[in-house]
């Protein structure tokens, strides 16, 4: 079994072990190339009043196929950190009838190299991510653009909140 595969795998685990929307979402992480991660999902748990994809289904899995990208890459690259989602965007061009896959990459201006580096030196690094679900043509039925932030464990002193160490304030834990 391959180290790519390994992490894979170990990520989907920790996923369906640790969130139990993901659960209960039947999320499978389908691929992943160190560039692309696709994530999928059936229909039936993630069905809607009018028998489509729920909406916040589609976001849910949009969401976690761009944290796992981010989350694989410092895991390849032997980082411990935590990933927030910092902000997001989300369009709903086209209905999803069937089961679905959420397809992530980083943004064309990006790049894990640049993003692991500052990672590293800094202790915190930005990325943006786009996440596409086609529908069965291959057009774009939902797509997320979100910008996740990395803090690496060691400079997370305790006491402070996601939000606070972003701007370097600390509350009280």
């Amino acid at each position: 079994m391959t180290e790519s595969k390994d992490l894979r795998e170990a990520l989907e685990r920790a996923l369906l072990a640790d969130i139990p929307l993901a659960r209960a979402m039947g999320l499978r992480i389908s691929a992943w190339d160190r560039t692309t991660l696709a994530i999928s999902a059936p229909l039936a748990p993630n069905i809607n009043d009018k028998g489509c994809v729920f909406g916040g289904s589609l976001a849910g899995v949009m969401t976690l196929a761009g944290w796992s990208l981010v989350h694989l890459a410092a895991d390849d690259a032997r980082i411990d950190c935590d990933i927030y989602v910092q902000d997001s965007t989300i369009r709903y061009l086209l209905p999803v009838w069937n089961d679905f896959t959420a397809t992530a990459s980083l943004d064309a201006d990006e790049s894990f190299s640049a993003f692991l580096e500052t990672l590293r030196v800094r202790g915190k690094a930005r990325v943006s991510v786009r996440v596409v679900v086609a529908d069965d043509s291959g057009n774009p039925a939902c797509t997320l653009h979100a910008r996740f932030v990395a803090l690496a464990k060691a400079t997370i002193p305790s006491g402070v909140t996601t939000d606070a160490a972003e701007s370097g304030i600390t509350t009280p834990a």
